[in-house]
């Protein structure tokens, strides 16, 4: 499939997107219930022995027109969700799923109106700003042997690269339930999942009971943007990673993913500072 055409904006009435998130769901909760996946269910409530790859991500940013109050209420989002995936353990053969674990994000649970993107514009939504969760879990999923085997990249680059230290479409959006973010642990050791909030980051772990084998290196190749016919930009990559052992030799360069989002930016434009962390 060329994805300079499949990228091409699509305007579908609400009856049609309503029922094609209905039958989409429907799809999913199939698959959890009849497959022959075994899902990850189990916690620990200790730390596993071993740092396999830690990172953490600001929970504030000022981003030009969005409205504090989706950040501050994507704070209690990511804090009612958090904890239901923290110290989830996976065993060999074993998959995570981020939707079948946290479950709807409604008001009934505390979730509040958070940012959603939404064909490239910022919108409220409840149980908005999940995808930092996502996000942080497969980038710390690259530093690890477990394999991602479902993962959707944003469709939408919304905002420039200011302050950005991880390659571009690194990332794992999210929406409940079929756009879903599962890992299965193909090793024979065990891993365990480790997030959780402080007052300015989340924060985030793979953990195992074994020691690291290898490190990982991430990084992008052939990033371009074209001019597509329907008049915008689309930007492209391809992610690929370096695995080193423990004598710092490189065991092998792999292709991870590629990625191909509509741009909602002029791309000729120089770096403004439009993005701040608030700590």
């Amino acid at each position: 499939m060329n994805p300079r055409h499949s990228l091409a904006p699509r305007h579908r009435s609400a009856i049609r997107t309503y029922m094609g998130v209905k039958w989409f769901r429907l799809r999913r909760y199939m698959n959890w219930y009849l497959s022959r996946t075994v899902f990850a269910s189990t916690k620990h409530d200790g730390h596993f022995p071993h740092l396999i790859f830690r990172h953490q991500t600001p929970l504030l940013r000022e981003l030009r027109n969005v409205d504090m109050w989706m950040q501050h209420n994507k704070v209690v989002n990511v804090s009612i969700a958090a904890p239901k995936i923290n110290g989830m353990v996976i065993r060999p053969s074993e998959t995570f799923s981020y939707w079948k674990l946290i479950g709807t994000t409604s008001r009934l649970k505390g979730y509040k109106k958070g940012m959603v993107l939404s064909h490239g514009q910022v919108v409220s939504g409840v149980g908005g700003g999940l995808c930092q969760l996502s996000n942080l879990i497969y980038w710390m999923t690259l530093h690890t042997p477990l394999t991602v085997t479902e993962r959707h990249r944003h469709s939408y680059d919304v905002f420039p690269d200011t302050n950005r230290n991880q390659p571009f479409g690194s990332g794992a959006t999210c929406f409940y339930n079929y756009m879903d973010l599962q890992i299965c642990n193909e090793s024979d050791r065990l891993y365990q999942l480790i997030v959780y909030l402080t007052d300015t980051h989340l924060v985030g772990e793979w953990r195992s009971d074994l020691p690291a084998v290898h490190t990982y290196e991430i990084y992008e190749k052939n990033h371009w943007i074209t001019q597509e016919y329907w008049g915008g930009y689309v930007r492209h990559n391809t992610i690929f990673r370096k695995v080193w052992n423990h004598e710092r030799e490189l065991v092998r360069d792999e292709y991870v993913t590629e990625n191909h989002a509509i741009m909602m930016y002029e791309p000729l434009l120089a770096p403004m500072k439009q993005e701040k962390h608030i700590l």
